[in-house]
């Protein structure tokens, strides 16, 4: 039985559905998997987490003993040994600090009390507060008075005093002494947890630098065998970044946690090198990790200081080195960020600390930067990179397209006036709008793109022109002239350049005929879609001083053109979205030639995919006068045409508007 081809293609886009739903539910039970096991399995995955990332810090140590002729067991085991000598020096002198705190705390009560007092005679009267505290204070006191003694007929049991108070029978409870292997037991059992996953992060390290090279050609075999050269370049470069932004942010880090330690010493803080190594740690957290590591000077310098210069100090120090690291030497030695978005890092810290706890808030930053390189170079693992990475999720392009389609040219007029801060407008239409009109192009030629959305589509672009019809393009007025060369400048430079240097023309810089309004007619080929880019041609034409119009497709039609306005029309533009010169178009032509024989005819292929040569071609075979290949190609032939230094020359050489 034969399937007619809408119930079948209703079949298959079922079967797609269906599909689809399958592969979510599949992923998500994966990912809960995965995260299932991470939390049960972290004794496991976090030393494993560690031993990666010391690995990347690690590798170019070996390798720089590796070419000085040292055999790779022996790099590897004397690099992993001397890091972590320097890693359990450092822990070792942290502890030794903080054990010191610990036992300097009780002399700052005093100073505490004072500044509490202090606080307190400084407000005026006796507040709310402070009334009830005081009678809490007093039901205390009555809650604590003993309840009157009632006398037992038994004897021996407790005595009374002259004044009726029971006294009590003290009773000691007495202890064996503890054994050698107890004491012994006492002293290793906090041990053993962290001596444990120090163990076991050395073996992961070692051999991980051991078997670097097998381990890489499996990641490669994962990622990709098909494309071994693309695939090691890229994961050779994602190592070697993940390398250099490790160390450097150890660096760095370290670097601040010296001059906060410093700094601290010279203001007169207690265990500043305690304070220093947690600066230097807290740093990785990015954000609140800075802010983190101020609060306990702070609260310290409150403690110890009978005034408040201590403290005082110590935030200025604070305010002074972090935002001068974070803004000045932070994008000097390895850029602005590291690769994720803002709210990745936040979500990226909320999901590992819930994981892994106070570890797990200080690796998130390095593992969600592990996997957003993979996810740029591994494309089964992209998503991670749209997710988590700080590239836009779309091209510009696609945000104009999707805008335009959502209804809302707010958005995307907002960042078109970012764009022309640098650029011209002629640049922003060949290199935003109009790519992203032929995306439309490429929907409708599909069937996804409805004739509805085209019409949503194009009056979308319609507001959108309205909206950039005030802006000022600062660095065309500058260049504001009749010289033809810096007018087109196709022959010294590539097309974004020549859009670069477009001229407004004035009044007075325009050729008589090119006064009136319009002077240019902008048409849409066939489609709304062809309509909403001959809006911007109009658009564009208008910003640089000539007077343009736009009709829509319709008004080609043999019942129609006789309304077509042609008094001062100079050129018409004819615009063309798609790639074929169909017959619709060469009719078109025809009736527009029989209707203004004076006027130019244009056609503007935009659709991105021909060439110079080909476009030629396809004018002849329309029998139009004039071919762009790009707003700002046609935006030159306009300004040539209508320019009176050029409409002067022309009268002697006719054929220089005819390329």
């Amino acid at each position: 039985m034969r399937i007619d081809p809408p119930i079948q293609n209703e079949i298959i886009d079922s079967k797609r559905e269906a599909t689809g739903l399958v592969a979510a539910v599949a992923s998500a039970i994966l990912a809960a998997m995965i995260i299932a096991a991470l939390y049960f399995g972290r004794d496991i995955f976090v030393p494993m987490a560690l031993a990666i990332l010391l690995t990347f810090v690690l590798a170019p140590a070996v390798h720089a003993l590796q070419h000085i002729r040292v055999p790779r067991s022996l790099a590897v085991v004397g690099v992993v040994l001397c890091a972590f000598a320097c890693i359990l020096g450092l822990a070792s002198l942290f502890a030794a600090q903080l054990n010191d705190l610990a036992g300097e705390l009780p002399k700052y009560q005093t100073t505490i009390s004072q500044k509490i007092s202090s606080l307190r005679s400084t407000t005026a009267g006796r507040g709310t507060l402070e009334r009830a505290s005081d009678m809490l204070k007093d039901l205390s006191k009555e809650l604590d008075k003993p309840a009157p003694a009632v006398r037992s007929g038994s004897p021996g049991q407790v005595s009374l005093t002259p004044s009726g108070v029971v006294t009590p029978v003290p009773v000691e409870v007495r202890q064996p002494d503890p054994s050698a292997l107890e004491n012994l037991r006492t002293v290793l059992s906090p041990l053993i947890h962290p001596l444990a996953t120090t163990g076991i992060i050395v073996i992961f390290v070692i051999f991980i630098l051991i078997q670097r090279e097998d381990l890489r050609n499996r990641l490669i075999r994962l990622a990709g065998a098909h494309d071994l050269q693309r695939t090691t370049a890229a994961l050779d470069d994602a190592a070697g970044r993940l390398s250099r932004l490790f160390l450097t942010q150890i660096a760095v880090n370290g670097a601040f946690g010296i001059v906060i330690g410093l700094g601290l010493w010279a203001i007169g803080i207690p265990s500043p090198i305690l304070w220093g190594i947690l600066a230097a740690v807290l740093r990785f957290v990015p954000y609140v990790g800075a802010v983190i590591a101020a609060a306990f000077p702070l609260i310290l310098a409150v403690a110890v200081d009978p005034g408040w210069w201590l403290l005082l100090w110590t935030a200025i120090l604070f305010l002074v080195v972090e935002p001068f690291v974070g803004h000045g030497i932070e994008p000097l030695v390895y850029g602005r960020s590291t690769g994720l978005s803002p709210v990745a890092v936040v979500v990226a810290a909320t999901f590992w600390t819930a994981l892994w706890g106070p570890i797990g808030l200080v690796l998130a930053t390095p593992l969600t930067v592990c996997l957003v390189v993979l996810g740029r170079h591994v494309e089964k693992l992209q998503f991670l990179d749209v997710m988590f990475g700080d590239r836009p999720a779309l091209t510009p392009p696609e945000i104009f397209y999707q805008r335009m389609l959502a209804g809302d040219p707010t958005e995307a007029a907002e960042k078109a006036e970012q764009f022309l801060k640098e650029r011209s407008l002629a640049s922003y239409y060949d290199q935003v709008a109009v790519p992203g009109l032929r995306l439309a192009q490429n929907d409708s030629d599909r069937g996804a793109l409805q004739l509805e959305r085209q019409a949503k589509l194009r009056d979308s672009v319609l507001e959108f022109t309205s909206d950039l019809a005030e802006i000022d393009e600062d660095d065309e007025d500058d260049v504001r002239t009749t010289d033809t060369e810096a007018a087109t400048a196709v022959d010294h430079g590539s097309e974004e350049e020549s859009a670069e240097r477009m001229p407004v023309l004035k009044r007075e810089d325009l050729a008589p005929a090119w006064h009136g309004d319009p002077v240019v007619l902008c048409v849409a080929g066939r489609s709304l879609i062809d309509e909403a880019a001959a809006l911007a041609m109009a658009h564009l034409a208008e910003v640089h001083g000539i007077a343009a119009k736009t009709e829509p497709s319709e008004a080609l039609a043999n019942t129609n053109i006789v309304r077509l306005q042609q008094d001062g029309v100079q050129v018409v533009c004819l615009v063309h979205m798609g790639d074929e010169v169909s017959s619709h178009t060469r009719f078109a032509i025809r009736r527009l030639k029989r209707r203004m024989p004076r006027a130019r005819i244009m056609l503007c292929w935009w659709s991105g995919r021909i060439d110079e040569d080909t476009a030629e071609r396809r004018r002849l075979e329309a029998r139009a006068d004039l071919v762009a290949t790009s707003p700002s190609r046609a935006l030159a032939v306009l300004l040539d045409a209508a320019s009176v230094s050029i409409t002067n020359q022309s009268e002697t050489e006719p054929a220089a508007l005819s390329n």
